[in-house]
């Protein structure tokens, strides 16, 4: 799976016109309502250009027309803006005893958010009975779908669940989930470009790269060693299940299959100055710290952006992960943040990395 975010220019070679409909596109993604001739200013494209691409995106319903745009001198100009009305795409995620499925417009707006418990057992017709659930419900909308992805922790799970969902009617692609969060914190959160790498801590400790604005493969960052051989894992000493044992030396984290609500709870510990739970979570954000720090000098991101559990947790763990990598010369390389998206970001990132084909020129036929 392979999607570009680079900030797109006027091309110069034999699909024009397919490259150039991606620029007006991504204009708009980026900029929200813009008039024919702010879109030209801004990308270097020529008004007539403008106006023949906008035509055409506007009779596939891609784009419409909202309203008068008055920053400008002189007559207000027509804005234009995305159209959610035709076009949607839905992300299911797949994490520890719980299935999510996402649908958002081709403008970006959610159409629906559904959480479902389901026995491991059963996972298979779990996913394809909500994914039709979904469809059938994206459709009642009015949208036609331009595709749903389904987000896994385990490469295992690819071509089972791609096998039992297969549908003549609808492109149907399984990711990485860190992969797919990362996809959700480029376009989504604001990140354009550049590189940077999505921590997971769902399903293991994992990480999703976006490398000079491209998706690059996801996979764990846990199985490091930090040390000399037959030391502890960073799984060993950064994961959540065993940051829950420490903070929580009452709690049996086994005992659930989703450590969400075990993980609020050792907030609220922190919040309340446990010194367990200060100290834990200082001792885990330390050997974070310290994975971060391999994984710069791997491949040197802009951000690094602690997602899902880690985010709940991210006050506490990034002064000490800061601090780590203060410590290996790397602070002034790299940011670190919080992701905003919730435990839901990789089935964000699933429903618009189709999205993101129409964006790069894939026009989808038109829909009556």
């Amino acid at each position: 799976m392979t999607t570009t975010r680079a900030e797109p220019q006027p091309a110069d070679f034999a699909d024009v016109r397919t490259t150039n409909l991606a620029v007006v596109l991504r204009h708009l993604r980026a900029h929200g309502p813009s008039s024919r001739a702010a879109i030209a200013a801004s990308t270097g494209l020529t008004k007539a250009t403008v106006s023949s691409l906008t035509g055409d995106l506007i009779a596939h319903r891609l784009l419409r027309e909202t309203g008068l745009s008055g920053n400008r001198i002189g007559r207000p100009a027509t804005a234009l803006t995305l159209d959610g009305s035709a076009y949607a795409a839905i992300g299911i995620q797949v994490s520890p005893g719980q299935l999510t499925a996402l649908a958002v417009d081709y403008a970006g707006d959610q159409l629906l958010l559904w959480h479902r418990a389901f026995e491991p057992r059963r996972m298979n017709s779990e996913i394809v009975a909500l994914a039709q659930r979904a469809a059938s419900r994206v459709r009642q909308h009015g949208r036609h779908l331009l595709g749903l992805t389904v987000a896994v922790p385990s490469p295992d799970l690819r071509d089972l669940i791609a096998g039992s969902l297969r549908q003549k009617d609808l492109v149907v692609t399984v990711a990485h989930h860190a992969v797919l969060a990362a996809v959700a914190e480029q376009r989504q959160a604001g990140r354009p470009g550049g590189d940077l790498a999505y921590i997971s801590g769902a399903a293991g400790l994992e990480a999703g790269l976006i490398l000079d604005g491209h998706v690059r493969r996801g996979g764990r960052l846990g199985g490091f060693t930090l040390g000399p051989a037959g030391s502890p894992t960073l799984q060993d000493q950064a994961g959540i299940e065993t940051l829950v044992k420490r903070a929580l030396p009452d709690f049996d984290p086994s005992a659930l299959i989703d450590l969400g609500p075990a993980v609020e709870q050792v907030a609220a510990r922190a919040r309340a100055g446990d010194a367990v739970a200060l100290a834990t979570l200082a001792h885990t954000g330390s050997y974070l710290g310290q994975g971060l720090a391999v994984l710069t000098n791997l491949i040197n991101p802009e951000v690094m952006i602690l997602g899902d559990h880690f985010a709940t947790l991210a006050e506490w763990l990034i002064p000490a992960a800061r601090a780590e990598l203060s410590r290996h010369g790397k602070a002034s390389a790299v940011r670190v943040v919080a992701s905003t998206l919730g435990l839901h970001a990789a089935a964000l990132g699933g429903a618009v990395a189709h999205l993101d084909q129409v964006d790069i020129g894939r026009i989808p036929q038109p829909v009556g």
